[in-house]
């Protein structure tokens, strides 16, 4: 079944993650990735965390999204390789790269230098701020972005103070916005045959992931504050609650699930109670109403009470881990993990967040080894063996 992007090229000069978590995205619908790496490889490559992995060139956060693409090595301060990049250029659909601005531009090879060569030619670039502005050239981090955006200034407790998230967010919704942004520039493309540049600034990106926020206080002039574990519904039994051997998150947001939490509870004696009338009292006297709710909730440990809560239309769930939630019943039966045969044996990875009725997203090949395709896309333009040697003894790739 042919895929949404099948046929397309791309040249990936990204590194790191939110730009190569983008062309990841592209390479699970169907996109041809030829991945451009310095020789020595990139630093998401060799990531502490397991150093049989790393000494591989092979961590797995850069195994997490770089599948399906092919790995060319270049040096990009020889000319020569310059010149590949720039018939690579004439063959190719899209270029991506995270870079600060003015780098790809000073090497010869930025948009306006390819688009030149191709005028069809889409090229994304995604840095920390944007292509323009007092900041760009500022370096763009995830922490940074969190800090920055005020994403870190609704996450925390107050007793404690602000905390980042327990993943690179900004990252990977920056690479998401990029994926985005490259597909609608394709599709436009269709339209009118005209190339064009995509502008990716993490900062923005991020902001237009909070959108419900920026209006809270742009609309209503409310000042976010860190908010614990508590739902944006500011609903008192949206929150996080103690139980017999841990905790669970109740996303109790109505009134028809409130009666059933208090009744599945065993506590519907409270519904009369007018400190708990409406959602104004007890958010007024939430002190009162968790007390009540999380005596109950002692009695048997979260996942029981996971189960018993949602059968009786009271929204929440226990505290799953990643090594918990990848063998979850409906994450198996939605073959939501994408598992692949390797040469290192059956790994599994994250795959497209949504399923096509046909042609959906499918992982084919693990993320390759270092410069495994050079050979191979310097023999598509035209090199032959002798040629690709020399290039290889001049340490050009």
């Amino acid at each position: 079944m042919t895929r949404p992007f099948e046929g397309v090229k791309i040249l990936d000069f990204t590194q790191v993650l939110a730009g190569p978590y983008a062309s990841y995205q592209l390479a699970l619908l169907g996109a041809e990735i030829i991945k451009v790496e310095r020789r020595e490889g990139e630093d998401m490559r060799r990531t502490p965390l397991s150093r049989e992995w790393a000494e591989r060139g092979l961590a797995p956060a850069f195994q997490a999204i770089n599948g399906n693409k092919r790995s060319l090595t270049l040096d990009l301060q020889k000319p020569e390789a310059i010149a590949i990049v720039k018939k690579l250029a004439e063959t190719v659909d899209v270029v991506m790269e995270n870079f600060r601005p003015g780098v790809m531009d000073k090497l010869g090879i930025g948009y306006e230098a390819l688009s030149a060569i191709n005028p069809k030619l889409i090229y994304c670039a995604v840095s920390g701020f944007g292509q323009t502005g007092p900041d760009r050239l500022r370096p763009g981090y995830d922490g940074k972005m969190q800090a920055l955006s005020g994403i870190m200034a609704i996450t925390g407790h107050p007793e404690t103070g602000p905390t980042r998230t327990g993943f690179a967010v900004c990252d990977v919704l920056s690479g998401a916005t990029a994926a985005f942004g490259v597909s609608s520039a394709l599709y436009q493309r269709d339209r009118t045959g005209k190339g064009q540049l995509v502008d990716v600034s993490m900062l923005e990106a991020t902001l237009a992931f909070l959108s419900g926020q920026i209006a809270d206080w742009s609309v209503a002039g409310h000042r976010q504050t860190l908010s614990g574990n508590q739902a944006v519904s500011r609903r008192t039994t949206a929150n996080l609650f103690k139980c017999g051997d841990g905790h669970i998150l109740l996303a109790v947001n109505n009134e028809k699930q409130y009666r059933a939490l208090m009744a599945a509870l065993g506590r519907e004696d409270t519904l009369a109670d007018p400190r708990f009338a409406d959602w104004f009292s007890r958010n007024e006297n939430e002190p009162a109403l968790r007390a009540i709710i999380e005596e109950a909730l002692a009695a048997k440990p979260a996942r029981e009470w996971e189960s018993i809560l949602e059968d009786a239309g009271a929204p929440c769930a226990s505290i799953w881990k990643v090594e918990e939630v990848i063998d979850h019943p409906q994450i198996k039966a939605r073959g939501a993990i994408q598992e692949l045969d390797t040469p290192y044996g059956r790994l599994r990875f994250a795959g497209s967040g949504f399923k096509l009725a046909h042609g959906g997203g499918k992982l084919d090949r693990m993320a390759p080894e270092l410069g495994a395709d050079t050979d191979a896309v310097l023999g598509e333009l035209g090199f032959d063996a002798a040629e690709i040697a020399g290039l290889r003894a001049k340490e050009i790739v």
